[in-house]
């Protein structure tokens, strides 16, 4: 038995299984390819020695750090081009972790605690990045061109001290998208951390007993969310995400890495009769730290307040010399009347199960809030909302009727809530999708990302109306901006199939075929991601793909027809148009 200090790097390919499941001989075949062709050689050049090769990864020796995340960087930057022109969920994509550590060598094999973390760096790494030991980090000095980012100290499983973690950044080549780029939805590897403070609010624990109340305590911490995000100097994860993590044990590390933040806020909300308190903590999620905690005390009139201040003291612990004029926040009270709040906090949590009962149920309480109070902008956008709802579900039943109560709505919810960004947003997409004014419905949207430029939502909406504007590219990068702010949405297949539609416009069925199906796993009947698979297939030549598309958009919404697909969608150039109903005629859409 010998020991000895080694560069360890560990490496296995992001999503094996799935790859495996979708094509068992592809993947084998490709896999094969990278290592012969590149992986290999690349490991021989930087002096490494293979150790050993599992199905889906390697272990590999070096006799420097600087050889070893030198190859590393090179592995990583060369498969960015190798998967250049490979959809999406076919690529193969490593994560690799590298240890500088004392090891045991047997025969050819090496065990021991240096190689145990490097594994555990790898499964720590995000899909084409590099983790490294702190040991890694000190020893490459400045010897390569390379920006190392620092994930604080992390607790690895089985190792019994926690070990500071590096991630290794560089600069793509030209042409060629950043490993971040990954789509989210398909990542369970930290994020990159933004170049401003980041936070996620995760959902506050309902104090009261009653779990009825389950909706105030919701209803307190998107508000919060809210005006938050207004600080335009933070990176705050979009509600859609946050809430993800309701109801489960959390560790606030494990979420810093996957919502890629510096910090969260956790706390409770206890209501008892006319009386309110509100408690918070904010956490580095790099050092699992309490930075910050406190507890506000105070009558349901002054709930306003009380979210100010929670929202002003979590600001102020990530820059205590900031000053407050600096935190953009919206002064005024959203309405008078509580009573009118609490129907639109009942009519939040109904909008949010998704259902055509609850859809009904919530139009129901908004308007309830817009009689108490005819000048709250928040019920007539909530409103608004509900018809977009209702016509991408397929439940609408008088058209004329939806269409013209729509525009009423976003039109008050765009002219009480003109420094109200969440309404504005509201608003934009109803006209936009709803109406059919997608100009007004932009300039609503565009604003919106002025107020708030953390508003995922309003990014999301944005790709959509660009899609239709016909600026397909703008509309990627929109909802590549989303997908970044809420990367555990429960609308992240939207996100998927705006940037599916805004790839078969322009004529990039491959790709856009590709961001459909992903946008189909989340969510099946979608009509809009079926509708742009099945017209992208077709226009791409694949009939069998199209035709099981199709079938399940005629399942799905048996009342579409070409003849009726402007109704569907508010298209404005006529070769977009033309170009998607080539695509789903192809596919067997009837006339």
């Amino acid at each position: 038995m010998e020991r000895r200090l080694a560069a360890i790097l560990a490496a296995d390919v992001v999503g094996y299984g799935r790859l495996m499941g979708l094509d068992e001989a592809g993947t084998l075949g490709a896999l094969n390819a990278h290592r012969s062709e590149f992986i290999d050689g690349k490991i021989a050049e930087h002096r490494g020695r293979i150790v050993k090769l599992t199905g889906d990864g390697m272990l590999v020796e070096f006799p420097s750090v600087v050889n070893a995340v030198a190859c590393a960087a090179d592995m990583q930057r060369g498969m960015l081009g190798r998967n250049k022109d490979v959809p999406e969920d076919r690529r193969i994509e490593f994560r690799i972790g590298i240890n500088l550590g004392d090891v045991i060598v047997e025969g050819d094999d090496i065990f021991g605690d240096g190689v145990n973390v490097a594994a555990r760096l790898e499964g720590m790494a995000r899909p084409g990045g590099i983790a490294i030991s702190a040991s890694v980090r000190d020893q490459i000095g400045d010897r390569l061109a390379l920006a190392f980012a620092d994930l604080g100290e992390q607790t690895l499983k089985n190792i019994a001290q926690p070990v500071r973690v590096f991630e290794v950044r560089w600069d793509e080549e030209p042409g060629q998208a950043a490993p971040s780029a990954k789509p989210a939805s398909s990542v369970s590897a930290p994020s990159g951390l933004p170049d401003k403070p980041s936070l996620a609010v995760l959902p506050f624990q309902n104090m009261s007993g009653d779990p009825e109340q389950e909706y105030f305590a919701d209803g307190m911490v998107e508000e919060i969310i809210t005006a938050l995000s207004r600080t335009r100097w933070l990176f705050v994860i979009a509600r859609n995400s946050s809430f993800t993590y309701k109801g489960r044990a959390v560790d606030v590390k494990q979420v810093g890495r996957e919502l890629g933040v510096r910090y969260v806020l956790e706390g409770s909300v206890r209501k008892a009769g006319s009386r309110v308190r509100i408690t918070g903590q904010l956490i580095d999620t790099s050092t699992g730290a309490h930075l910050w905690a406190e507890r506000f005390d105070g009558g349901l009139e002054d709930i306003f307040d009380l979210q100010d201040q929670v929202t002003a003291s979590v600001v102020g612990a990530i820059a205590p010399k900031l000053e407050q004029a600096e935190i953009e926040r919206a002064q005024r009270k959203p309405t008078e009347s509580l009573d009118a709040y609490d129907y639109y906090l009942r009519g939040i949590a109904a909008f949010n199960r998704w259902t055509r009962e609850a859809n009904e149920e919530a139009l129901s309480l908004v308007y309830k809030a817009i009689d108490l109070d005819q000048s709250f902008a928040s019920a007539y956008s909530l409103a608004a909302r509900c018809h977009v709802q209702r016509k991408t579900h397929g439940w609408v039943t008088d058209r004329a009727y939806e269409i013209a109560e729509t525009a009423r709505l976003a039109r008050r919810a765009g002219e009480l809530g003109r420094d109200d960004a969440v309404a504005l947003n509201a608003a934009g997409i109803a006209l936009a999708y709803v109406v059919g004014d997608v100009d007004g419905g932009a300039a609503y949207v565009d604003r919106a990302l002025v107020l708030n430029p953390n508003l995922a939502p309003a990014w999301l909406h944005s790709g959509w109306i660009n899609v239709w504007l016909g600026e397909p590219e703008l509309a990627i990068e929109h909802e590549a901006r989303a997908m970044r702010l809420s990367p555990h949405d429960p609308l992240y297949f939207s996100m998927q199939a705006a940037t599916a539609f805004a790839h078969c416009i322009s004529g990039r069925f491959a790709e856009a075929l590709s961001w459909a199906e992903m946008s189909m796993r989340e969510q099946p009947d979608s009509i809009n991601a079926t509708g742009v698979a099945a017209a992208a297939a077709a226009l791409a030549g694949n009939q069998a793909v199209a035709g099981k598309a199709m079938a399940l958009l005629r399942q799905t919404h048996p009342q579409l027809r070409i003849s009726n697909l402007k109704d569907l969608w508010p298209i404005r150039r006529s070769e977009d148009f033309d170009r998607l109903a080539e695509g789903l005629r192809k596919a067997g859409l009837p006339e």
